[in-house]
């Protein structure tokens, strides 16, 4: 069990919750209700070992710096509780579970299944080259949704505003909270030559950027709701969202951030699952009401 527990911290599966649910709003906007049921397995499937495949290739790639930071020294690889080659072998095995899951799902998204994989992996080098590493992760995220609408339509026929605008909204939201991760390592990033916006610009203007793509958040989910037609249900989740994206931001502040992984991780897995029940209740409720 320590060793599976050491497996699931390496890849922070838990951390799924962030991607998931916005995949799954995507199926569910995509078919106007729930998708049939093999779809689904499909899709969680993709997004598990995509962002299983991501995950692995960044720790092993960031090893050497995990170990010289003070804060991810203590990671697995950098410790020694893993080893890289089984670590590798991870990677190449979840990107073919990727690979080979979205070709089941319809041809088109085979076909996308590797550019996206590109995408998923060489986020973990941008950071050496480019502060925009942040919205490179946040394009990551944002085309689990889009991934899902072209699951279950299997085409780029039709109105595509419902999923640009969704994936517009993870891109910003996801940027927005990686922004506020990644001041915890301004110091270590400027020693290490890494590029990262607070390494550039400074933990106060990170923080107001990150609040500003927060707010851009909550405006493109409102378009979301005008242009899919959804009705209170999914407001009153985006209302949640932006009630705990202010919460985020009031427990960090440019001279204290020791409450990042409050603001990180707890407040916006509730965010994203707030929005696909929402999302869920909305259409369920609107095809009861249409029979």
């Amino acid at each position: 069990m320590s060793k599976l527990s050491a497996w699931l911290s390496l890849v922070r599966f838990g951390h799924s919750v962030f991607a998931l649910p916005f995949a799954l709003i995507g199926a569910w906007l995509a078919d106007d209700g729930v998708p049939p049921v093999r779809l689904l397995g499909l899709v969680v499937l993709c997004a598990v070992a995509a962002r299983t495949a991501a995950m692995g290739f960044n720790r092993l790639v960031d090893r050497e710096l995990d170990r010289a930071n003070p804060r991810t020294a203590a990671r697995e690889l950098p410790a020694g509780v893993i080893r890289p080659g089984p670590v590798l072998l991870l990677v190449i095995v979840a990107s073919l579970v990727f690979v080979g899951a979205a070709a089941a799902l319809n041809p088109l998204c085979g076909v996308l299944s590797l550019p996206v994989l590109l995408v998923l992996l060489g986020y973990s080098l941008v950071k050496r080259f480019s502060w925009l590493a942040h919205a490179v992760l946040g394009l990551s995220l944002a085309l689990a949704p889009l991934g899902a609408w072209l699951a279950v339509r299997g085409d780029f026929e039709g109105d595509l505003h419902v999923p640009l605008l969704l994936a517009a909204a993870v891109l910003t939201w996801v940027t927005g909270f990686d922004l506020i991760y990644a001041c915890q390592d301004e110091a270590f990033d400027r020693r290490a030559r890494l590029h990262s916006i607070p390494a550039r610009f400074g933990v106060a203007a990170s923080l107001r950027l990150s609040s500003m793509l927060h707010a851009a958040t909550i405006a493109l989910l409102g378009l979301v709701a005008w242009r899919a037609e959804l009705g209170g249900f999914f407001l009153a989740s985006v209302v949640g969202a932006a009630l705990l994206l202010a919460w985020q931001h009031r427990l960090v502040r440019p001279d204290d951030l020791s409450r990042v992984d409050l603001a990180f991780f707890t407040l916006n897995g509730w965010v994203s699952v707030g929005l696909f029940c929402g999302t869920v209740l909305d259409l369920a409720f609107r095809s009861r009401g249409a029979t």
